[in-house]
């Protein structure tokens, strides 16, 4: 049964890139538990509004776990404490009551502030640019299972290609860097035999893209892993770190 929670809100306000941000605090009252955090942010914004503010911004989409957008930085941990969820799968029971919840954006000179807490992810898909396209023909819906492929390479692959782009993984690193999210997209077409023919030339421009913007250095410290809400693994940086390889050797 639903229990109703207070706590207090501490969101961080900031106009652009270029701004000062600061936080804004409120004290939020009779909360049910069951609400989920974004539909707790948006009981803030109906109070603001009520109150002739500005609401607060912040990015949302599906509401389902799929998209990507809520991007949320929660007490310290990207998408909030949950592990294998994004912020719209977190609910208020996760919280107690009294308790002091802080939200911030994601932190990434990758991924500028465009206002309050939502930010230009579009560095993600300049990567995914760089990374083209395949020449194979998959021909017809009836002809999936042309190409025989083991099972537990598909799965691998299947697995690679849940990464939803939050970028979660370049919150919780402390260089910014986006090799678990660049290494997942590579690795859900290197495991593919229908991958295979880019595959040299996708691994150097996707790495190449990646260093352009900004994005840090890997430094194997687990942490992208440990936030990830779909639980992607670093087996897929060491994957990516082989193709990188053996495309400049090739060279």
């Amino acid at each position: 049964m639903a229990k109703n929670i207070s706590f207090t809100l501490k969101y961080w306000k900031q106009n652009g890139p270029k701004a000062e941000g600061h936080f804004d605090t409120r004290e939020m009252k009779n909360i049910p538990d069951d609400t989920s955090f974004l539909e707790m942010l948006d009981i803030l914004n109906e109070e603001l509004i009520n109150e002739g503010q500005e609401p607060f911004v912040f990015d949302h989409d599906c509401r389902e776990g799929i998209c990507g957008m809520c991007s949320l930085y929660i007490n310290g941990h990207p998408h909030g404490p949950a592990t294998g969820a994004t912020t719209c799968q977190l609910y208020m029971r996760r919280f107690s009551d009294g308790e002091v919840i802080t939200v911030e954006p994601w932190r990434s000179a990758a991924f500028p502030v465009i206002k309050d807490c939502m930010v230009d992810r579009s560095a993600f898909d300049k990567i995914i640019q760089a990374g083209g396209y395949n020449t194979v023909r998959t021909g017809q819906a009836q002809d999936a299972n042309a190409i025989l492929i083991p099972k537990e390479v598909a799965d691998e692959a299947m697995d690679a290609a849940t990464c939803i782009g939050c970028g979660c993984c370049v919150a919780a690193c402390k260089n910014g860097s986006a090799m678990l999210f660049v290494s997942s997209k590579v690795s859900q077409l290197a495991l593919l035999p229908q991958g295979r023919p880019e595959a040299a030339r996708r691994a150097k421009a996707m790495v190449m893209k990646m260093e352009e913007l900004g994005f840090g250095n890997c430094t194997n410290t687990r942490a992208c892993e440990a936030e990830c809400p779909k639980n992607e693994s670093i087996a897929n940086i060491a994957r990516l770190n082989r193709e990188f390889i053996k495309a400049k050797l090739a060279d």
